[in-house]
């Protein structure tokens, strides 16, 4: 679960920056796009505990924030 976790992380912070959105709305938003990009690919599946990696990765806000703001 980490694992995915940490994809969906690395994939949204790319998305970040390459879109220029840098506020918490913004990275919800592309929590929420990557998680159904990763249902679609297979990478993810209705057994994957959804609200828990929303959570996980919410949690990780202030580091995005910080370190897309240099």
């Amino acid at each position: 679960m980490e694992e995915l976790i940490e994809e969906i992380y690395e994939l949204v912070k790319k998305k970040m920056s390459e879109q220029g959105a840098y506020d918490r709305n913004s990275y919800k938003m592309l929590i929420d796009e990557t998680i159904v990009y990763f249902h679609e690919k297979g990478k993810m599946t209705d057994n994957d505990n959804e609200k828990f990696i929303v959570d996980q990765l919410m949690q990780k806000w202030e580091f995005v924030r910080e370190e897309l703001s240099y």
